[in-house]
Parts: structure tokens; sequence; C-alpha cells
């Protein structure tokens, strides 16, 4: 039964009612607290939006046509809204016109109850909405827990690792700077420099991934920069990256080199960027002596990117998996890195209308392929 589910899960969610006819809406409000909800009631869309936004409720029911403002026009300014965008709503409506339904559901409408209907009906379809929020939730506390845990797994070591060497050596200079020789004491401010920079770029990459999951929650920003890119050359670029990683490899003799000059419609510090972070992934997980290989591909329409390693690869669930702080096979491979290259690169090439794509065979061959549109 609808009601013992919503009495031993429900208990005092919190309900708005907007409805224009003052005794289906009393009835409606009588019906829910008998359930034991929480219930506020509106007269018209304007007075529902407004409690709806001071009170954030759990569900709302809301008539199509009313006065002052329509349940279109109520469903519309909720979904604009951040902090309301989210609540399930339910259309009631004594019409049944399927073009009335389609727009509706269009704006973002959850579910419609067609009047008259029975209380049964409507508690099954509220327990309905609930029950698919509880799913939404349980997933999204799923995406959390294994965010935090892979944090708390990987993010002390990233830190720990450097700082711990750049404390060690600059302790050691400090209490017996003059019994090493000159060229120690170049190898140890060496050491101290590799891990400071290894340190500068991990909070620089938090930094920046943190600035884009903001990004991509804007429409109007992303808009905006897409507008504002303007196309440029863009292979010099991306070889003068590649060159850079195979150096900082040992494993210049492994790069290889493959491009079609084209424009690309991403700013060149971002697509810098992300070819980096591509790149020096694919050099990170495969071994000297096999070939990486940095390809390009342009049309009137598109650019692309095109990496491939013959590193140990990714599983399909790994691939769907990818996000910030996953690291794969680490209690296996011993690695540095916090993980937040791929995300990073995946999010520029969104952030620009385009994607990244990766297609591995574990331990054959692994092809990061970045699309942009022109």
């Amino acid at each position: 039964m609808p009601t013992t589910v919503l009495k031993k899960l429900l208990t005092m969610t919190k309900i708005l009612v907007i409805e224009d006819q003052e005794m289906l809406r009393e009835e409606l409000a009588h019906i829910l607290q008998l359930e034991r909800f929480q219930v506020l009631t509106a007269e018209n869309g304007q007075v529902g939006l407004e409690l709806a936004r001071t009170h954030h409720p759990d569900l709302i029911l809301c008539d199509v046509v009313m006065p002052v403002l329509d349940g279109h026009g109520v469903l519309k300014a909720l979904r604009a809204d951040a902090t309301t965008a989210r609540i399930p709503f339910i259309f009631l409506t004594g019409k049944t016109d399927k073009l009335e339904l389609r727009q509706g559901m269009k704006l973002g409408a959850d579910d419609y109850i067609t009047k008259p209907f029975s209380r049964t009906e409507l508690l099954e379809a509220i327990a309905a909405q609930f029950r698919k929020q509880a799913v939404i939730e349980q997933s999204l506390q799923t995406k959390i827990d294994t965010l935090r845990s892979s944090i708390t797994l990987s993010l002390p070591h990233e830190l720990h690792t450097p700082l711990t060497a750049i404390m060690g050596m600059a302790d050691l200079l400090l209490e017996d700077y003059d019994t090493f020789k000159r060229q120690d004491v170049l190898e140890m401010l060496r050491a101290i420099h590799g891990s400071a920079e290894r340190l500068y770029k991990l909070t620089q990459n938090f930094l920046l991934y943190a600035e884009l999951e903001l990004l991509m929650a804007d429409t109007e920003r992303i808009a905006a920069l897409r507008h504002e890119a303007t196309c440029f050359h863009a292979t010099a670029a991306i070889a003068a990256i590649a060159t850079q990683k195979s150096t900082e490899a040992n494993r210049a003799a492994d790069l290889q080199l493959s491009f079609q000059d084209g424009t690309a419609p991403i700013s060149e510090p971002r697509l810098q960027k992300l070819a980096a972070e591509v790149i020096d992934n694919a050099f990170k997980f495969s071994e000297a002596g096999t070939p990486v290989s940095v390809a390009t591909e342009a049309s009137d329409d598109h650019f692309s990117l095109i990496v491939t390693d013959r590193g140990r690869g990714m599983t399909p669930d790994q691939i769907a998996n990818i996000g910030a702080y996953m690291q794969f096979e680490r209690r296996l491979y011993e690695q540095q890195g916090s993980g937040l290259g791929l995300i990073i690169a995946k999010r520029l090439a969104e952030l620009y209308g385009g994607e990244l794509s990766i297609e591995s065979n574990p331990g054959v061959e692994t092809i990061v392929r970045v699309d942009l549109p022109v």
C-alpha cells in the first residue's frame, strides 16, 4: 500500500500544493496532512513560486491553468533556478491534450495527474517520485563516497611525498651545509625544486578542476566562452607540448608525430593544457621503448587530437568511471598523480562543445581522442 510506504519512509516530508480552486486545494492539503506530510498551499502560481523559493519543499503539486502565473510559468522559473531546479514536480490538470503534456514534460515536469483523481492515485504518484529521488540520491551518495575514498587515499599521499622530500633535503642542508660538496648541494637543490614543481602542479590542477566544475554548471558563461573563442593554428602548439612531455619522460625517441594542419576552436592556453594532460598520461602509463603517437585531424567542421600508446590500458568499467582522484589498480602499480589529468582534459573538451573518448585494449593499445567542433 502506498500509505504504508509513505508513513515509513516519508514522514514529515514537505509538499507544496499550488491550486487556485479553494475546495480542491483544501482537500489535497487534508489528504496529505493525514499522511503526516507538512503541507504548504498557494492560491496562484506567483505565490507558489515565492513559497518554493523560500521553503524548498520536497515535492510540488501544481495546477496548470491558474491566474497571475500558470503552472508552466511556475515550472519554467523553478527549473531556471539552481536552488529549486531538482524539486520533483507533478502537474494537476483537467486536460488530456497530448500537446500540453509534451510541453510540460519539455519544461521538466516529472509526472501528470489528471483530474478527477482518487486519493490512491495521488499517493501512488507521490510515492513514485520519492522512490525515484531516493534512487538518484543514493547514486549521488555513492559517487560522493567513491570520490571521498579516492581523495582520502590519493591526495594525502600526493601532498605528503613531495613535502617529505622538500623538508628532508632542506633539513640536511640546514644542519650540515658546511660538510657537503658543491655537487651534492646542487643535487639536493634539484631534488627540492623537482618536488616543489610536483606539488605546484598538483595544487594548480586542483584549482583548475574546481574552476571547470563550476563553469560546467553555468550555461551563460559557457555560451560566452564559446562565442569569444577564436580559432588558431594548433599543430605547432601541440607539437611543442608533445616534445616537452617526451623530453620530461626521457623518451624523446618514442614520440611519433603525424599532423594535419588545422585550426582549433579553443583558447590556446586551454588547448595546451588539454594536450599536455593527455600526452603526459600516455607517457606515464606506457613503458619506455614503446611508441607514443600524437596526431591531429582537421576539416572544415572539426579538429581532433589523437594520442595512442601501448601501455597497460583501461577496462570499459575504468573508462566509464574516469573522475577526479580516480587512480585504477594503485595497489598493483606505484605511480604518481592525483588522477585529475584525464578528467581535466575531458572537461576542457566539453567546455568548448567537444568530447573526449577512449578506446582501449588493455596491454595492447589505448587511444585517447579529443574532438572539437569548428
